[in-house]
C-alpha cells in the first residue's frame, strides 16, 4: 500500500532542489572558469567580481552534508597525543563515538549528549576540543531521520532518555554534559538513576543553556512554541521522508523547517554575513572567507528529527512544562527532580543567551532539594549567546575550567 502523504512539505522542498540543480552546475562551473589563472579577465575587477558571484551562488544552492569532526590531536599534561574516533555502540537513531587519546594519562569519562535538535554532533567539535585535555571524551552522534528505515520503529523523548541511561551504564562511572535541548533528558536520566539507586548513576551532570524550564525568562523560541497546539504543528512542520532516502515514508520535522526558523529569527545578520563574504572574496580576503565557510558549512547541514521526538518534546518541554511541574514520566514512572541525591549538577548560562533565556537552566537548582548544596554549582558567563557558553574563546577559557574543577572535585 502506498502512503499517504498528508503533508508535501519535503516533497515540495525536493523539488526546489532539484530545479536548482542547473543554477548549481552552472555556478560550480563558474568557479572554476573564473579563477583559472590562464585567463587575462580573471585579474580585472569584473573578473574577481564573476568568481565571487559564481562561488556565493553555488554555496546558496548546495546541499550540505554531514561535516566531519576531525580531531586529529590534542594537548594532554603537556604533550600534543594523536586523537581518534570509535564508534563504541550503534543504536538505530545513534552512534556513541569516543575520541580515544593515544596516552596512558587517565582521565575521567565524560559523556557529552549532544542535541537532537537539527544540527549534527559537530555542532560541538568545539566543545570536544576544548574537553579533550582534560577528559576521556564520548559523545551521542544523531542519525539522520530520512535515512533511519521506518522498519526500524518509533523514537520519541522516552527513547531519547533509554538510549542515555544505557549509554551510562555501558560506560560506567562517568560525568554527563548537556548542551541545550538534552538537559532535559538528560536530567530525567540522572533522577530516575538516583530513584532507583543505581549504582551507575552519573557522578556529575552539567547543564549547559538548557529548557529546563521555558517558562523563565521566555525567548522568542519559547514563545513560537506556545502560540499553537501541538496539532497546528503536527499537520504543518510534519512531513514524511520522500522515496529517494532509506526513511522513506518515515514522518519527521524536516531539518531545513528548523534551519529556516533560525535564519528568519536573524535574517539581517546572515544577509549581511553573505555580502561580506562576497566583499571578501572580491578582495582576495582568504582568512575571512575561509572563516564564513567553516561557520556555514557547519550552520547548513542539518538533519530530520523523528516526528515522535519533535511533538513529544514540544508537549512536555515547551506547552506543558511537565518536568518544572513535576508531571513528567517515563514509561508509566514519574520523573521526580528530588531523587537526584548522589549526582552533582553544574548549571551554566549565558548572559545573551536567545534560545534559553537566563534562569531556564538554573530552575533545575531550584528542583534538586534533594541534592545537597556542596553538589550544586551555578554559573552565568557574562556577555556571551547560546553559542557562547559552549563554544569559542570565552568557553575555552572561562568556562571550561569551572567544568573540569566540579568534575574533579565530585569525580567519585
Amino acid at each position: 500500500m502506498i502512503p499517504t502523504f498528508e503533508n508535501p512539505l519535503y516533497q515540495l522542498h525536493e523539488m526546489q532542489n532539484a530545479g536548482l540543480t542547473p543554477l548549481h552546475m552552472m555556478a560550480e562551473a563558474g568557479k572554476v572558469l573564473y579563477r583559472n589563472p590562464l585567463l587575462p579577465f580573471n585579474y580585472t575587477p569584473a573578473g574577481r567580481q564573476a568568481a565571487a558571484a559564481s562561488e556565493l551562488i553555488e554555496r546558496l544552492t548546495r546541499t550540505y552534508g554531514k561535516p566531519q569532526f576531525g580531531i586529529k590531536s590534542t594537548e594532554v599534561s603537556g604533550k600534543q597525543v594523536a586523537v581518534k574516533e570509535e564508534v563504541v555502540d550503534v543504536r538505530p537513531f545513534c552512534r556513541l563515538l569516543h575520541f580515544v587519546r593515544d596516552t596512558k594519562v587517565q582521565s575521567p569519562k565524560l559523556l557529552i549528549v549532544a542535541p537532537m535538535s537539527g544540527h549534527h554532533a559537530t555542532l560541538l567539535r568545539g566543545t570536544v576540543e576544548a574537553m579533550l585535555p582534560f577528559a576521556d571524551v564520548y559523545i551521542t552522534d544523531w542519525l539522520d531521520a530520512r535515512n533511519v528505515p521506518v522498519f526500524a520503529g518509533k523514537f520519541d523523548l522516552e527513547d531519547y532518555i533509554t538510549y542515555v541511561m544505557d549509554f551510562i551504564r555501558l560506560l560506567g562511572p562517568v560525568h554527563l554534559m548537556a548542551v541545550c535541548q538534552p538537559s532535559v533528558p538528560v536530567f530525567a536520566a540522572a533522577a530516575l538513576m538516583n530513584a532507583a539507586k543505581d549504582p551507575l548513576s552519573p557522578l556529575s551532570m552539567t547543564l549547559i543553556g538548557g529548557p529546563i524550564d521555558t517558562r523563565e525568562a521566555p525567548t522568542e523560541v519559547n514563545t513560537k512554541a506556545k502560540e499553537h497546539p501541538g496539532v497546528w504543528f503536527e499537520n504543518r512542520v510534519i512531513s514524511r521522508v520522500p522515496f529517494n532516502y532509506p526513511g522513506f515514508a518515515r514522518r519527521v520535522y524536516p531539518g531545513f523547517v528548523q534551519l529556516f526558523s533560525f535564519i528568519s529569527m536573524n535574517l539581517e545578520r546572515h544577509i549581511d554575513s553573505h555580502r561580506q563574504f562576497f566583499e571578501n572574496l572580491v578582495q582576495g580576503d582568504d582568512e575571512g572567507a575561509d572563516a564564513h565557510k567553516k561557520f556555514y558549512d557547519e550552520y547548513l547541514s542539518v538533519i530530520d528529527l523523528p516526528a515522535e521526538f519533535y511533538l513529544q518534546t514540544l508537549d512536555v518541554v515547551f506547552q506543558r512544562h511537565l518536568l518544572p511541574k513535576g508531571e513528567m514520566t517515563y514509561l508509566g514512572k514519574k520523573v521526580d527532580p528530588k531523587a537526584i541525591n548522589k549526582t552533582a549538577m553544574l548549571c551554566l548560562e549565558g548572559e545573551f543567551d536567545d534560545i534559553s533565556g537566563v534562569g531556564q537552566t538554573r530552575a533545575a537548582m531550584k528542583l534538586t532539594t534533594g541534592l545537597p548544596a556542596s553538589k550544586k554549582k551555578y554559573h552565568m558567563e557574562p556577555k556571551v549567546g547560546h553559542y557562547g557558553i559552549f563554544n569559542g574563546r570565552k568557553f575555552r577559557q572561562n568556562v571550561v575550567p569551572i567544568i573540569v574543577d566540579f568534575m574533579k572535585e565530585h569525580g567519585k
